[in-house]
């Protein structure tokens, strides 16, 4: 029986998937085999020596100790792409919002409750909220993973002029990108040459604030920003400066921070890019799948800090061992193997590495132990029962 501990409310189609013979689902376990979490902070808690997963039900893992997680043996999954349509729509709807100057208006006519003839006064107002129309106009896309892939080809559908940017594009990204978008390889030429900005990466030190003031400079007058990835990717005194003299006509974040809600221009919106129940149904499924096929197979699928390896299993007894990539590890591996392997994968990621190996018999707890003591070794874990 596994204990999955779980740090938010998920989604019950996800739990339901979850078989009840094998797995115990709780907020109060003190020792568990794997964490379900979406938005709990997990910096501070010191998990137990059992712990073999996280999963968050969402893309960004920010909320958790990545680093210290790899030094445990702990895999840390996300969920990338399930939340994927719900945040693409709301960007859509970003688009519109600091074009159009909606809210503004709407706020206005709040205002006006109790007005005689409101509706002629409200009508008589319309002229302050004007804004323009998205057809026709350009927009540069940061970042083309699933999120920044879905809002390319949507605004390619709204008649926009869209430019991608994306170094690490991949082939699936390449795949599914509309041919009518423009691939720059330089960031300074998406920043120069557009007249909407949306902004799709994940956190890192490498990404934080990768809108500054040096890149609202390179900008265009009455650019238009949206941010509904992280906060922290935009310099928020950058922004509310630019937004202040007017270089940035409008800013729409997912974000809330006190020096941008004093900008008339700009919106915030209460972190809602993946809050539907779609986008929630999904997450839970496809975190819930990747701690089952880790703790019932050895698989790992969408790891942030272990590579993914899957290794077809052929009979025999599963052993799986998690490393750091150093030399000679393979080696000091099968020397260490007391028995005949019949199938082995291995694969790498920076300074940690994975490796699946099925034997033709059960390795003895003296063998596992041995497999331990190898230097550069994080953990051995055998998986009996599999079919």
């Amino acid at each position: 029986m596994y204990n999955v501990k779980l740090y938010n409310k998920i989604s019950p189609v996800g739990l339901e998937k979850l078989d009840p013979a094998k797995y115990a689902c709780s907020e109060d376990f003190d020792q568990y085999d794997a964490v379900l979490v979406r938005s709990a902070k997990l910096h501070e808690v010191q998990f137990p020596k059992g712990l073999k997963c996280i999963a968050r039900a969402g893309a960004g893992v920010n909320n958790i100790p990545v680093d210290r997680c790899a030094e445990e043996g702990i895999v840390v999954f996300n969920t990338p792409g399930a939340n994927a349509n719900a945040v693409k729509e709301l960007v859509i709807c970003a688009l519109l919002l600091a074009s159009r100057k909606i809210v503004q208006g709407a706020n206005w006519v709040s205002s006006l409750a109790g007005t005689p003839d409101i509706g002629p006064a409200a009508e008589k107002g319309k002229a302050t909220y004007a804004g323009p129309e998205i057809a026709g106009k350009r927009l540069g896309v940061i970042g083309l993973g699933a999120i920044g892939v879905k809002v390319a080809n949507a605004a390619v559908g709204l008649d926009m002029e869209v430019w991608g940017y994306d170094p690490f594009l991949s082939v699936d990204g390449a795949l599914s990108l509309s041919r009518a978008v423009k691939h720059v390889t330089e960031l300074d030429e998406l920043l120069a040459g557009c007249d909407y900005i949306t902004i799709h990466v994940p956190l890192n030190k490498d990404t934080r604030n990768t809108i500054d003031a040096a890149a609202i400079a390179k900008m265009q007058d009455g650019v238009r920003v949206v941010n509904l990835a992280r906060g922290e990717l935009v310099d928020e005194q950058a922004m509310a400066a630019a937004l202040e003299s007017g270089k940035v006509a409008a800013y729409v974040s997912d974000f809330a921070s006190d020096c941008i809600l004093a900008q008339p221009n700009a919106i915030t919106l209460p972190h809602l890019g993946a809050s539907t129940p779609e986008s929630e149904d999904n997450c839970a499924k496809m975190a819930v799948f990747e701690i089952t096929e880790y703790l019932e197979k050895g698989t790992i699928r969408n790891s942030v800090n272990f590579p993914n390896l899957k290794v077809p299993y052929e009979g025999g007894h599963r052993v799986c061992l998690i490393h750091k990539n150093i030399p000679n590890m393979i080696n000091a591996i099968t020397t260490a193997v007391r028995c005949n392997i019949e199938n082995m994968g291995n694969r790498s990621k920076g300074d940690y590495a994975y490796t699946i190996i099925d034997t033709a018999e059960a390795p003895t707890e003296a063998n596992l132990e041995e497999l331990r003591a190898i230097e550069g070794m994080i953990s051995v874990r055998a998986i009996e029962g599999l079919q």
